[in-house]
Protein backbone atom coordinates (compact mmCIF):
# COMPACT_ATOMS: atom_id res chain seq x y z
CA UNK A 1 0.00 0.00 0.00
CA UNK A 2 1.50 3.44 -1.02
CA UNK A 3 1.24 6.60 0.91
CA UNK A 4 -1.90 7.74 -0.92
CA UNK A 5 -3.87 5.18 -0.35
CA UNK A 6 -2.85 5.37 3.40
CA UNK A 7 -4.37 8.85 3.22
CA UNK A 8 -7.47 8.26 1.69
CA UNK A 9 -7.79 5.57 4.28
CA UNK A 10 -7.19 7.95 6.87
CA UNK A 11 -9.44 10.61 5.64
CA UNK A 12 -12.03 7.71 5.52
CA UNK A 13 -11.59 6.70 8.97
CA UNK A 14 -11.68 10.61 9.76
CA UNK A 15 -14.58 11.16 7.72
CA UNK A 16 -17.30 8.44 9.59
CA UNK A 17 -15.66 9.04 13.04
CA UNK A 18 -16.36 12.93 13.44
CA UNK A 19 -18.45 12.38 16.80
CA UNK A 20 -21.85 13.89 15.53
CA UNK A 21 -23.59 11.30 13.84
CA UNK A 22 -25.33 14.03 11.14
CA UNK A 23 -21.45 14.59 10.23
CA UNK A 24 -20.30 11.20 10.07
CA UNK A 25 -23.45 10.59 7.78
CA UNK A 26 -22.88 13.70 5.08
CA UNK A 27 -19.12 13.78 5.51
CA UNK A 28 -18.54 9.70 5.43
CA UNK A 29 -20.50 9.32 2.49
CA UNK A 30 -19.21 11.95 0.26
CA UNK A 31 -16.08 10.49 0.92
CA UNK A 32 -16.84 6.77 0.83
CA UNK A 33 -18.27 8.04 -3.26
CA UNK A 34 -15.62 10.43 -4.14
CA UNK A 35 -12.00 9.83 -2.00
CA UNK A 36 -10.28 7.64 -4.61
CA UNK A 37 -10.70 10.44 -7.23
CA UNK A 38 -10.14 13.73 -5.49
CA UNK A 39 -6.67 15.27 -6.54
CA UNK A 40 -3.78 15.64 -4.08
CA UNK A 41 -5.40 19.44 -3.45
CA UNK A 42 -8.73 18.51 -3.07
CA UNK A 43 -7.09 16.03 -0.30
CA UNK A 44 -5.88 18.71 1.52
CA UNK A 45 -8.86 20.54 1.66
CA UNK A 46 -10.83 17.85 2.61
CA UNK A 47 -8.21 17.23 5.21
CA UNK A 48 -8.68 21.11 6.58
CA UNK A 49 -12.09 20.55 6.75
CA UNK A 50 -11.64 17.28 8.95
CA UNK A 51 -9.75 19.53 11.32
CA UNK A 52 -12.52 22.18 12.03
CA UNK A 53 -14.62 21.59 15.11
CA UNK A 54 -17.95 19.93 14.47
CA UNK A 55 -20.08 22.58 15.83
CA UNK A 56 -18.48 25.06 12.87
CA UNK A 57 -18.54 23.00 10.03
CA UNK A 58 -21.98 21.46 10.35
CA UNK A 59 -23.45 24.94 10.56
CA UNK A 60 -21.70 25.99 7.12
CA UNK A 61 -23.23 22.26 5.55
CA UNK A 62 -26.52 23.19 6.81
CA UNK A 63 -26.70 26.46 5.13
CA UNK A 64 -24.53 29.11 7.00
CA UNK A 65 -22.07 30.81 4.87
CA UNK A 66 -18.69 29.76 5.18
CA UNK A 67 -15.48 32.13 5.49
CA UNK A 68 -13.74 32.14 2.26
CA UNK A 69 -10.78 30.10 3.15
CA UNK A 70 -12.84 27.29 3.35
CA UNK A 71 -15.47 28.04 0.71
CA UNK A 72 -14.08 26.16 -1.85
CA UNK A 73 -14.72 24.26 -4.56
CA UNK A 74 -14.40 20.76 -2.62
CA UNK A 75 -16.94 22.57 -0.08
CA UNK A 76 -19.35 23.37 -2.82
CA UNK A 77 -19.02 19.83 -4.05
CA UNK A 78 -20.08 18.79 -0.53
CA UNK A 79 -23.13 20.70 -0.69
CA UNK A 80 -23.92 20.00 -4.36
CA UNK A 81 -23.45 15.94 -3.21
CA UNK A 82 -25.98 16.36 -0.90
CA UNK A 83 -27.99 18.58 -3.01
CA UNK A 84 -31.31 16.65 -4.68
CA UNK A 85 -33.35 18.39 -7.54
CA UNK A 86 -36.05 15.48 -7.15
CA UNK A 87 -37.22 13.21 -5.08
CA UNK A 88 -34.71 10.41 -3.86
CA UNK A 89 -36.01 6.68 -4.57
Amino acid sequence: MNNEEIRRKRIRVRAWRRGMRELDILLGNFVDARVATLSPAALEALEALLDLPDAELLSWLAGAKPPSEHDTELFREIIAFHTHAGPIH
